[in-house]
């Protein structure tokens, strides 16, 4: 069954134009949407598994290996933890986004918005920004918990904020290539699912909670160098103050890698709805 259009974005696309800007109309049109997607993750819940995700990552991990972590010297747990905390939160935000797009594309709400005198860019684009809501409230919300832990910022005010710049900028990246397979997918379930797996996966078998002597050397150079472990790097270093050049260009390979990916697989995407 094709679900209809927002009645208010359905009421603001059929009053007369006369004199309207399409620009402001097209932006109307965004807000309207952007509202359309908050109040769908408020009525599903996604705004409250953001707040309780860093905290059963801190309870799961923190609470059981602090004290053997802690024990090699010059570790602090909860300093070294912090990256992954944030990464896995922008996990949750990728599976919600892909379920949502996929929801609407099985639904037929792309179907609907491609009838009504609305730019093409509009729907992804708020879509995104619903994205980057949740995204900056997941982000808050491991920030919180870790400061909880013991966790503190270490560099300059610059080092802080270029960490928290690779939170958001890896999250919006992955939640734009998450938000392109929902559209290319036929079943909402099996996309959360098939993109919650390998970033579990990646998580696990990174950097992220032991460091990399933890792991058998066969498979340290894989743990070493996929994304997990390289954005966890970065986001450590800037959280101590010892970032390089070096250290961060491997993120920035990897952020050009998933944009990319989000451009191709959105574009297929779009493709798709189209038909």
């Amino acid at each position: 069954m094709t679900q209809a259009a927002p009645k208010n974005l359905t009421a603001l696309v059929a009053a007369p134009q006369s004199g309207a800007e399409p620009r402001a109309r097209a932006l109307t049109q965004l807000w309207v949407l952007v509202g359309r997607g908050v109040a769908g993750i408020v009525r599903n819940g996604e705004f409250i598994f953001a707040f309780v995700a860093p905290v059963l990552l801190a309870i799961c991990f923190y609470l059981p290996l602090r004290s053997i972590m802690d024990a090699d010297p010059g570790m602090d747990y909860a300093q070294f933890l912090m990256p992954i905390i944030a990464l896995q939160s922008v996990g949750f935000v990728a599976s919600a986004a892909a379920m949502r797009a996929a929801n609407d594309a099985t639904k037929g709400v792309h179907t609907r918005f491609r009838t009504l005198p609305m730019r093409s860019w509009v729907p992804v684009t708020a879509r995104l920004g619903t994205n980057g809501l949740l995204l900056t409230l997941s982000v808050m919300c491991a920030t919180a918990t870790s400061l909880v832990m013991g966790w503190r910022p270490h560099g300059s005010v610059a080092d802080t904020v270029g960490l928290f710049a690779v939170a958001l900028v890896v999250g919006i990246l992955i939640a734009a290539v998450a938000d392109a397979i929902g559209l290319l997918s036929d079943s909402p379930e099996a996309t959360s699912q098939a993109l919650s797996l390998p970033i579990l996966i990646l998580g696990m078998m990174s950097t992220g909670f032991v460091p990399e002597s933890q792991f058998p050397e066969w498979i340290a150079p894989f743990v070493r160098n996929q994304p997990i472990s390289q954005f966890a790097t970065s986001m450590r270093a800037l959280s101590d103050g010892s970032a390089t050049r070096e250290i961060l260009m491997p993120t920035v390979w990897w952020c050009i890698g998933l944009a990319v990916a989000a451009v191709v697989l959105g574009a297929l995407g779009a493709r798709k709805a189209a038909r």
